[in-house]
């Protein structure tokens, strides 16, 4: 069993290190496509400045050497300057960025998982009740507002009509309760209803028919034997959600004014910052390939007739 994990996961390493090559790759040519770069945005810049910053940046090279460059570069952990944040590195501001981006997003996760996963063994245990009726009518408002919405209405709430909180910005946990909160509404919307969809799966199997010939407690077949399958689903959803939870909000950290990865991506986009944008998109990937690993890895405890590699 511990060899063919080995192997497996040596596997999944040389598939994800492919991955980040033509992310890369892609990247790289995509942004040199788009018109305009990060030095022309500027107009109070003269032109001796600007031919200045771009040797500076060696962007006067031919093309295929500023790729093996940022290539090789990028290989050693390197992420390079930024072209529009003097004085820092892109790994300094993305290990800056990924704290605040992080913090955000573990609150968001347990809150996700804390309401959601109730949610939808209450839902499945009450299938066709009022209660279950409920449950899936907040879970598909959770899925349909989008999360900006449901910002501004928490800020005109919470902030202006019942000032509990702030509106914005990073310090102490009260400033991110609110943007917690609204990052996770629609996650636990999903949660609750894989989880619903699962555990009503499950609840129709021999085992659980058997259970309850047993006399066993409803709460102990819930909790004790049906939920261990019925999370399959739900482990599915969270390898991609969590490494876009943990790598931020765009929409979120800009209303809340977080300085988080989310903000960086957007302004590194906006501005052209080429290496900014790179190393964004190049930690988000990583993120995602370390997080399906995980996934992939938990089917195996959570359902015994899962094989690993299958």
């Amino acid at each position: 069993m511990l060899r063919t994990l080995t192997w497996f996961v040596v596997q999944r390493v040389l598939w994800s290190c492919a991955t980040l090559w033509l992310v890369f790759t892609a990247t790289f040519f995509l942004m040199r496509l788009v018109p305009g770069g990060p030095f022309q945005l500027d107009r109070n810049v003269s032109p001796e400045i600007r031919r200045n910053l771009i040797a500076r940046f060696r962007m006067d090279l031919p093309l295929p050497q500023q790729y093996w460059e940022h290539l090789f570069r990028t290989a050693r952990g390197d992420l390079g300057p930024s072209f529009t944040i003097a004085d820092y590195s892109v790994n300094e501001i993305l290990g800056q960025g990924f704290v605040v981006s992080s913090a955000l997003g573990v609150f968001a996760l347990l809150g996700a998982l804390g309401l959601g996963v109730p949610a939808g063994v209450l839902s499945a245990a009450y299938r066709g009740r009022s209660v279950d009726r409920w449950v899936m009518l907040l879970a598909t408002l959770g899925i349909a507002v989008p999360n900006f919405v449901l910002a501004s209405l928490c800020i005109l709430v919470f902030v202006f009509v019942v000032p509990v909180f702030p509106a914005g910005g990073w310090g102490t946990w009260r400033q991110l309760v609110l943007p917690s909160a609204c990052l996770a509404a629609p996650f636990a919307a999903y949660i609750a209803r894989l989880t619903r969809t699962g555990m009503l799966e499950v609840l129709g199997q021999d085992y659980i028919r058997l259970a309850r010939a047993k006399g066993l407690r409803s709460s102990a077949i819930l909790v004790r034997h049906a939920l261990r399958g019925a999370m399959l689903p739900v482990v599915s959803y969270l390898g991609p959600t969590t490494a876009g939870i943990l790598t931020g909000s765009l929409v979120l950290e800009k209303v809340f004014a977080l300085p988080g990865m989310g903000s960086h991506f957007v302004d590194a986009a906006l501005q052209r910052d080429f290496t900014l944008a790179m190393g964004a998109v190049l930690v988000y990937t990583l993120l995602l390939s370390v997080m399906m690993l995980i996934v992939d890895i938990s089917y195996v405890l959570l359902d015994p007739r899962v094989k690993i590699g299958e």
